[in-house]
């Protein structure tokens, strides 16, 4: 299978350092065009929600093989585990 072909696969949060899964959610809440609303929130607020979230199975953290990417995101789609 081409690396083309490859589907993301899910990256379980236990398998992440804590240094390194902080500094993924960091990175992702930082993004530019990211909204929160009106009112602006602190970085730890926005990591302690992706942790949460995470946590609760709300969003899951998807390696990317075609881009060797690592993402957030909602919902089940193109999870392999």
């Amino acid at each position: 299978m081409d690396a083309d072909e490859r589907e993301p696969i899910e990256i379980p949060m236990s398998a992440l350092s804590p240094d390194a899964l902080r500094g993924l959610i960091e990175e992702f809440v930082s993004r530019d065009g990211t909204d929160y609303g009106r009112v602006e929130r602190s970085l730890d607020a926005k990591v302690r929600d992706v942790m949460r979230q995470l946590s609760r199975g709300e969003v899951k953290i998807l390696f990317d093989p075609e881009s060797r990417g690592t993402h957030i995101v909602t919902g089940g789609k193109g999870i392999h585990r």
